[in-house]
């Protein structure tokens, strides 16, 4: 295990191990009260090599408690080359995982009869020992992250794959008892060519599937043929039992920081869900820091009636809020600074109102030097309706990405409302209601540190901001 000196830049509200490396959430379930995380996780170090199944207990989906962990391969087993992705289902009062052994990639099972701490691995894994024969010579050997559920009396799965050269598959199961399952078909099958309005690639992970307002949700990750990782893609349209037939599509998280997302049906009916932030900086650095990875914020999802989505962080999130500052009713120029008097902070949440013309290019300095030589900029362009995450002067350091994120964001009525958490490493940013946009940045100065406002193009009007440091998020 390497266990380095504490980064400054670790995030301290959103959920990651103490060290070493993580990435996809995993096995989400609400069991006797208590919200269970489980996530893709190597005790020996921060890179991926031979994952385990890390795992983490909260009590009001905000504070986490980390507890031992959950999988370990199994040398000689099915998943003695790695535990990788899968999910959670309550069978009939017994907790059980649905997940992804390699190599090859095939489904395994495991069950805890002591409230969720320790893990028997069944006899029976693998349970389904590979891609359907039809379809296997064009999957490559891609069969992973089976996401389960119960409809009308029969368990369900999707898992995530592949047919060669044409692009993504998302196939379908059923099965009487979690053992035996029946091939469907495809839920969804992609084509690689098609480049609007959002472009799926040629491998599908970890796809999720549920009913939501009327209609049905189903999202995946999107990665191309060389394994490059890309984007969650979203799809939501009408499911009758066997057919999937999508009428509206896009992207669920934007930034390409954001993959692998899981989410969860709350008891009181919320879709809530994480997905794994990827580190922007260069393998070296992860090394040199040992640590890598971190979970987004939990967010509650939605639908239109048109099938647009719909996208906020969890109330809870509230909890976190220390002393706020406040600010309002400001007409705002180019070429100003200094509006936030001297507010600053790397843990922070802004909430902010802007009304703005039609051509108006505005928004937040962020995590910025008093000499602006280190600087995050979150900008809104009307002429382009784009909201950008402008990372070219986030850090002074050479093993970082600094490019710039973008998101198309029309405003009705000239109006932007905008929810930013900003943690050290991590920035997400809520829009409307209706956008969220990610990203990684590494400032490397101590006083990186302050917030502003910034006008390109007015005028701009701000009706309010208020801004709060967050504390951390372990239990004590």
């Amino acid at each position: 295990m390497i266990v380095n000196a504490p980064d400054r830049r670790q995030p301290r509200f959103h959920f990651r191990p103490a060290q070493n490396w993580m990435n996809d959430p995993n096995g989400l379930i609400q069991w006797q009260g208590q919200y269970h995380l489980f996530y893709q996780y190597n005790p020996a170090g921060p890179y991926h090599a031979r994952i385990h199944w890390g795992h983490a207990v909260s009590r009001d989906l905000v504070h986490w408690e980390h507890w031992p962990v959950a999988l370990t391969p199994t040398p000689g087993g099915p998943d003695q080359d790695g535990c990788w992705s899968g999910c959670a289902v309550d069978n009939a009062g017994v907790p059980t995982l649905i997940y992804t052994g390699v190599h090859p990639q095939v489904v395994c099972l495991a069950t805890s009869a002591d409230g969720l701490r320790r893990w028997d691995k069944h006899p029976a894994s693998p349970v389904i020992a590979g891609p359907p024969p039809e379809i296997a010579a064009g999957t490559g050997g891609h069969f992973r992250d089976p996401f389960v559920w119960r409809e009308a009396g029969q368990w369900h799965m999707v898992i995530g794959s592949q047919a060669a050269g044409r692009g993504g598959l998302v196939l379908h199961y059923r099965s009487p008892d979690l053992l035996r399952w029946e091939y469907l078909g495809p839920l969804l099958a992609g084509d690689a060519t098609q480049a609007e309005p959002v472009w799926t690639a040629a491998m599908w992970e970890c796809p999720n599937f549920f009913a939501l307002d009327g209609q049905h949700l189903l999202f995946f990750s999107a990665q191309t043929a060389p394994g490059e990782l890309l984007y969650p893609v979203y799809y939501a349209g009408a499911f009758d039992g066997q057919r999937f037939q999508p009428r509206a599509q896009g992207i669920l998280v934007h930034g390409q920081s954001f993959y692998a997302p899981l989410a969860l049906r709350l008891d009181d009916g919320r879709l809530v869900v994480w997905g794994w932030l990827k580190e922007a900086r260069s393998e070296a650095a992860q090394r040199a820091a040992g640590w890598s990875g971190a979970l987004s914020l939990p967010m509650t999802l939605g639908l239109t009636p048109a099938g647009e989505l719909r996208i906020e962080p969890v109330a809870e999130l509230q909890a976190l809020r220390q002393a706020p500052r406040h600010f309002a009713e400001l007409a705002l120029s180019p070429g100003r600074a200094g509006w936030l008097d001297g507010l600053h902070g790397d843990c922070l949440e802004i909430e902010a109102v802007f009304e703005a013309s039609p051509e108006a290019e505005f928004g937040l300095q962020l995590l910025a030097a008093p000499d602006g030589q280190e600087q995050t900029r979150l900008i809104y362009a009307g002429r382009t309706q784009r909201l950008s995450l402008e990372a070219d002067q986030a850090s002074l350091s050479p093993d970082v990405d600094r490019g710039v994120r973008r998101a198309p964001l029309s405003l009705a009525g000239g109006a932007l409302r905008l929810r930013v958490f900003v943690d050290r490493s991590v920035i997400e940013v809520f829009a409307n209601g209706r956008l969220c946009l990610a990203g990684r940045v590494y400032p490397t100065r101590p006083d990186s540190l302050g917030v502003d406002l910034l006008v390109r193009q007015g005028p701009v009007r701000l009706k309010s901001l208020t801004a709060w440091p967050l504390s951390a998020i372990w239990e004590r």
